[in-house]
């Protein structure tokens, strides 16, 4: 799950629980206020009633305020024994509930619980009369209900509110990550390491961790540029030395007279001589392009013509372990490259090929065309690539098994892709561990 989602769902989550918490313990402690209110709303009602009652000329005479229902309260007046003199009660209300004086009851009649509170009500010049005040507990329960109902009706609304508002605000935060994310991808995608992700001014957490991120960075670009020149400049100055074994040996050779022992020595020392040659030589063109510096000279050439040619070069190669080299190149693949840099890339498939072929197996090149596109194929039935090292061949000095490497360096791979991807194509293989393998390059058509 990512983190912006479980982030919104543990805010949501919080949220959740403390407003179910809030809203229960607001619940519990107004259900009791309310009826505490009810309660002090009675009392103060009935007793200020007692003074509406006068006896003036031989008569009684009542105040219309006690008709009045402020704050739910129903007021009437009765004769200690009973009979109803003046008031309102309550629908439902029993009329015939006795006199409790002084005492706060809550008695049930018609359905309905009420609060009944009795009162000695003295007139004076008259005597005792009882001041009797009601209010229904039910009606304000319903009022309660209702308010408790339209909360809770509301909660989920609340909820959806919260957890939007919490994926705009960790969406908002974790943005710098992103930008994290998508600048390491696009480093990992071209290898260029001179990206950086630059999130500007700010000291929070996510910040300091660009900040941290960018001098990471640059401590590693300028190792890695380090590294490149270092290989560049050995490369430049091993070339001169190599150079003088290559011609000395070459001379001794064409002289003659040697015993054998010594024109043996001299022909290995030779060998080695013209391989270091080689390595070196493939170092200075992968330095230079990871420095931008080996220009590409590009014509319309028929890839297929390429591949017959190559092929008809490492037949000879191939024969001393017993394998036949087949070509089937298309009648016209033309594509736009450099004729050098793609004969190069043929030599290092073959003769990847060739060291890792099966004896007296068989090579297959394949050049086809089609939907825009120029295909090569180089196929052998060799000893194949297992599935843990297929990810690594196209790093630089890998091999898998160097003992059946035949001395190769590790490098015609890595040139092979670079010089894929600078004429625009792509490279993949396809191998099983003992069965063989293909690589396959793909350019687009001229």
């Amino acid at each position: 799950m990512k983190l912006k989602t479980r982030l919104v769902l543990l805010h949501t989550g919080l949220m959740a629980v403390v407003m179910g918490l809030v809203l229960g313990i607001l619940f519990s402690i107004s259900s009791g206020e309310l009826l505490s209110n009810v309660q002090a709303d009675l009392e103060r009602g009935t007793a200020r009633a007692v003074e509406w009652v006068e006896y003036r000329n031989g008569r009684l005479e009542f105040d219309s305020d006690l008709l009045e229902l402020e704050n739910g309260v129903y007021l009437s007046v009765y004769q200690p024994e009973g009979e109803l003199l003046y008031g309102k009660i309550p629908y439902g209300f029993s009329y015939g509930l006795s006199f409790s004086r002084g005492e706060l009851r809550k008695v049930s009649s018609g359905g309905t619980d009420f609060y009944v509170l009795d009162l000695d009500c003295p007139v004076e010049g008259y005597g005792n009369l009882v001041l009797r005040g009601i209010v229904s507990i039910s009606a304000a329960q319903r009022d309660f209900r209702y308010t408790m109902g339209l909360a809770l009706a509301l909660f989920p609304v609340l909820l959806l509110l919260t957890a939007f508002c919490g994926y705009v605000l960790s969406r908002r935060a974790l943005r710098p990550v992103d930008r994290i994310t998508a600048t390491v991808r696009q480093i990992r995608g071209d290898g260029d390491l001179s990206r950086r992700v630059r999130l500007g001014k700010g000291r929070d957490e996510i910040h300091t961790l660009a900040d941290t991120f960018d001098s990471l960075l640059d401590t590693i670009e300028e190792g890695v540029n380090r590294e490149k020149q270092f290989a560049d400049d050995a490369a430049h100055e091993l070339r001169t030395p190599v150079s003088v074994i290559l011609l000395q040996c070459g001379e001794l050779l064409d002289k003659g007279g040697l015993d054998p022992e010594t024109e043996a020595g001299l022909r290995l020392i030779q060998k080695k001589a013209a391989s270091m040659a080689e390595l070196l030589s493939q170092l200075l063109l992968l330095s230079r392009a990871d420095a931008g510096r080996q220009e590409l000279f590009k014509e319309r050439l028929d890839l297929s013509l390429l591949v017959r040619a190559a092929g008809e070069e490492f037949s000879g190669i191939a024969a001393k372990k017993g394998i036949r080299v087949f070509a089937e190149p298309s009648p016209e693949a033309f594509v736009m490259g450099d004729e050098t840099l793609l004969i190069r890339m043929c030599g290092n498939l073959l003769q990847n090929a060739v060291t890792y072929g099966r004896e007296n197996g068989c090579i297959r090149l394949g050049v086809r065309q089609g939907d825009g596109q120029v295909e090569l194929s180089v196929k052998d039935d060799g000893i194949g690539i297992s599935d843990e090292a297929l990810p690594r061949i196209w790093d630089r000095f890998y091999q898998e098994e160097p003992s059946r490497s035949g001395g190769g360096s590790g490098l015609g791979l890595s040139m092979v892709k670079w010089i894929v991807t600078a004429h625009g194509g792509n490279v993949s293989v396809k191998s099983k561990k003992g069965e063989g393998t293909e690589f396959i390059c793909t350019f687009p058509a001229a």
